[in-house]
């Protein structure tokens, strides 16, 4: 639904329609507000798990994308714009159409900002036949075409520094490309390089281990504390920086460049963030998801500064807590609920199996069955679990506040 009203008021106002603004808003729905609207100016919603498996080949582009309008939860009003600006002191919002919309409580979840813009040359080399981006949905195809049809030289992928959305995932590529590589029997003639920014390829010892065994499995040369900080598209060329400090000019073949990401501009500007924290996330309580500040105003998901890694496997139980929260306050109680940390990362290590790492703000593992990391394991399971049965939960129960 779109609306032209030049003045407008809903109770509960959602910022954003992807995982996040969709599953909450279901489920305040549930929960018996039915004066709730999402605010998206997309007219498809991408599912972006997927995006790592058509990058790799075992999953279509179709898969991962529906129309916007189907998969609204039914009862929730979907508002197709964008917003312009926030005055969370007259609880009020602009919208790029010219809409001028006040609110009872505003769920402030529009995801993160791919920034290719800050990478020099990044932009440029996008428009080239060999460097390419799995994280968007424009670029997704383009990735598998290059991966598929490598047989030979240097393929680096990267994974960047700071705060991103499902950071891991900048990997889950480059072991689905090397599985297929192997299987052609040209993998030994293709140079894979990983540039990770930390110490280690993820950061929890067990995971790590998993990983690393992969890793020398498929004589991927992983650079640990390495950052991309300019690409030239014309040479195949980039550059790196170490850990020592230095610049390392690297040539490839294919390049596959998961961005730098930042809180949308328009909410850097906003009264949402914590005064003086030039990061641009919305300052809340990162246990009951209510802002510190305002009220009446909430947030989830990678727009929130909360502790834990940003990730989509994050948002089922901050989705829960922040609409049980919400619910609590409306009913003139205090929150109750308490978002516990956790984080998800499954990593596609092969065509048929998945490293599930499972662990809380402080990178403590956190297994769903409690006192059994087995999981954290590579597991054909998980690979099930990862790439048929979670899309299905996802468009028929997550996106409606169902699970």
């Amino acid at each position: 639904m779109t609306g032209n009203e030049r003045l407008a008021h809903h109770d509960v106002v959602v910022i954003g329609g992807g995982n996040a603004g969709l599953s909450v808003a279901g489920r305040l729905h549930r929960y018996g507000m039915n004066d709730v609207a999402v605010i998206e100016p997309r007219s498809h919603h991408r599912y972006q798990p997927l995006f790592s498996h058509v990058a790799g080949g075992t999953a279509k582009a179709s898969q991962a994308h529906r129309p916007q309008g189907d998969v609204t939860p039914r009862g929730v009003t979907w508002r197709q714009d964008r917003v312009v600006s926030i005055n969370p002191d007259a609880s009020e919002l602009v919208l790029a159409l010219g809409t001028r919309m006040t609110y009872g409580h505003l769920v402030v979840c529009p995801g993160i900002q791919k920034d290719f813009d800050r990478i020099p040359g990044l932009v440029d080399a996008l428009a080239t036949p060999y460097v390419s981006s799995h994280y968007e949905f424009e670029y997704v195809a383009k990735t598998s075409r290059l991966l598929r049809d490598v047989r030979e030289g240097t393929v680096v992928f990267v994974q960047p520094a700071g705060p991103a959305t499902c950071a891991g995932a900048s990997q889950k590529p480059m072991y689905l490309a090397c599985a297929y590589w192997r299987a052609k029997g040209v993998l030994d003639n293709i140079r894979v390089v990983m540039l990770v920014p930390d110490p280690t390829v993820f950061g929890i010892p067990a995971i790590d281990s998993e990983l690393e065994r992969k890793i020398d499995e498929y004589g991927i040369e992983l650079r640990t504390s390495t950052e991309l900080i300019e690409v030239d598209g014309d040479q195949r060329q980039i550059v790196v920086r170490t850990a020592d400090g230095e610049p390392e000019r690297m040539s490839y073949d294919v390049l596959n460049v998961v961005p730098p990401q930042s809180a949308p501009d328009w909410l850097k500007a906003s009264a949402l963030p914590a005064p003086g924290d030039a990061a641009g996330f919305v300052d809340v309580d990162p246990y009951t998801l209510r802002h510190r500040r305002h009220h009446n105003v909430w947030s989830l998901g990678d727009a929130a500064a909360t502790l834990n890694s940003k990730s989509g496997g994050a948002l089922r139980e901050q989705a829960k807590v922040l609409a049980g929260n919400l619910r609590d306050v409306k009913a003139g109680k205090s929150p109750s609920a308490r978002y516990s940390g956790y984080s998800v990362a499954p990593f596609t290590v092969s065509r048929g199996t998945v490293v599930f790492a499972e662990f809380d703000d402080r990178y403590r593992q956190k297994p769903t069955v409690p006192f059994w990391p087995g999981l954290a394991r590579e597991r054909r399971l998980t690979w099930v679990f990862d790439r048929h049965i979670l899309p299905w939960v996802y468009w028929n129960l997550i996106l409606k506040g169902r699970a």
